[in-house]
């Protein structure tokens, strides 16, 4: 599920709670495009991490950390998002802009192929690179993050019955009329929910609404067969073993048009898998880096 999901789960309840060709890098090198803000350390084979809806790049600060020795690391972040300065420009058609901006720096840096990690809005946005740009990803590793968010509110649900919801929420942000709190099924630690929280609470809401209304109006499903020469993973969270079933039907029937797609269950992890089991995502991070 992507953070706008649970998000918007809680507004619908009552109000919102809110590899090849790599080359030798320098140390660490950060850019600031338009849409995007891009890190560039280490030197190996590269791995793209992107963050999902107003989380920064520290989002996997311990798997980088982990995988960093043998990697090239291209920490990506979406400007605007966890403290970082929003674009000066528009803000609409956000995610496809920044595909593009991402796949351009890659070109640019002589970069194909690469793996790439994206949680939450990040997997649909991993997603549209592989799509769109397929010099650009490798394989791809989707972390709790579904096609369409929209399954979460039944079968019958489209982008145009979501879209008045995230509508909604988008006037609620900006407008200052929505509290900025933890939605629920975040993470089960305090100190996830702690650093979760700061995140919103920096994060600017213009940017954040235009993300939201962007990835919980975008349904990927049709596209997923574009993917099918495309090694993925879906690491998705299985937060009791009482949910462990309906966790596994969902993410079946949502991947079930791209068959080679390997589904592989997070336990006793809400959300962000990378705060609550950090070994459970570090093992499977290794595992698809292999």
């Amino acid at each position: 599920m992507r953070l706008c999901a649970i998000i918007l789960a809680a507004l619908a309840a009552t109000a919102l709670d809110w590899s090849a060709g790599a080359h030798a890098a320098p140390a660490a090198a950060e850019v600031r495009l338009a849409h995007l803000t891009i890190t560039s350390r280490g030197s190996g084979s590269p791995v793209v991490l992107i963050p999902g809806l107003a989380s920064p790049a520290a989002v996997f600060e311990d798997v980088a950390t982990s995988i960093g020795k043998d990697h090239r690391l291209i920490l990506v972040q979406v400007n605007g998002f966890a403290g970082t300065r929003p674009s000066s420009g528009p803000v609409d058609n956000l995610l496809p802009a920044a595909v593009d901006e991402l796949a351009g720096w890659l070109a640019a840096n002589h970069i194909e192929k690469p793996a790439v990690i994206g949680h939450s809005m990040g997997g649909l946005m991993a997603m549209m690179l592989a799509k769109s740009h397929p010099e650009a990803a490798g394989r791809l590793l989707i972390v709790d993050s579904l096609p369409f968010y929209g399954m979460l509110f039944g079968s019958s649900a489209t982008p145009d019955t979501i879209r008045p919801l995230v509508e909604q929420m988008r006037a609620g942000l900006v407008n200052g009329t929505s509290p900025v709190q933890v939605p629920p099924h975040m993470s089960n630690t305090d100190t996830g929910k702690a650093k979760i929280l700061a995140w919103l609470k920096a994060s600017d809401p213009k940017t954040v609404g235009e993300a939201l209304v962007e990835d919980a109006t975008t349904d990927f499903r049709p596209d997923l067969p574009a993917l099918s020469a495309v090694r993925v993973t879906v690491l998705y969270a299985v937060p009791n073993p009482e949910m462990k079933a309906m966790a596994d039907a969902l993410y079946r029937e949502a991947y079930k048009s791209l068959p080679n797609a390997k589904l592989v269950p997070a336990s006793n992890s809400e959300h962000f898998i990378m705060l609550d089991q950090p070994a459970q995502f570090d093992e499977a991070v290794e595992a698809f880096l292999r």
